[in-house]
């Protein structure tokens, strides 16, 4: 008889790029703010994480303002939003910086949002993504637009576990709020 120890609980990493921001002149990038467009779109960004079950217990949050200004409108969307921790290692992010912040995140923490920039953000979805459902590779490959979302699961036994290859990409969305509408 073969006895296999359980895959441990599943977790569950959502990741949200910074919604659109502006490029005032003599603003130093991170502290760029979001522009109208973002203004909307991370709102959106908050009611679909919450329409697609998505909430997290964590959040970890790059300091740059418009990560910031996202996090602050999509949470707003949400009754309560968890506990918040402002990273500044998630500015400017590669890989290996934005995979040890989420490693840092204690056992009991079932499900993170990290909420950063590009092109870290799509460099650590497509590093630990070991396979997608439909074709959710396929779009993070082709693109990762301002105020997107991907959602990576995996059965593992802590966050320090997460390695690379071992996620399900099982979702990615683009949420984008209404225009207003112009005067006539």
């Amino acid at each position: 008889m073969i006895i296999r120890a359980a895959a441990g609980p599943l977790r569950r990493l959502v990741v949200l790029r910074h919604a659109k921001s502006a490029w005032p002149a003599g603003v130093p990038d991170h502290e760029r703010p979001l522009t109208p467009r973002g203004r909307r779109d991370a709102p959106a960004a908050g009611r679909a994480l919450a329409e697609a079950d998505c909430l997290p217990d964590l959040a970890l949050c790059s300091t740059a303002v418009r990560a910031r200004q996202t996090w602050e409108l999509a949470s707003g969307q949400w009754g309560t939003p968890p506990p918040v921790r402002l990273q500044p290692r998630l500015y400017a992010a590669d890989v290996p910086d934005l995979l040890g912040c989420v490693r840092e995140v204690p056992a009991a923490v079932r499900s993170v949002l990290l909420v950063g920039h590009n092109p870290g953000l799509t460099d650590l979805v497509l590093t630990l993504a070991g396979d997608g459902l439909d074709d959710t590779l396929e779009r993070v490959r082709a693109r990762f637009p301002t105020s997107a979302i991907a959602v990576l699961a995996w059965h593992g036994g802590t966050w320090e576990a997460l390695a690379p290859g071992t996620a399900l990409l099982t979702d990615v969305i683009v949420p984008r709020g209404k225009k207003p509408r112009s005067a006539a």
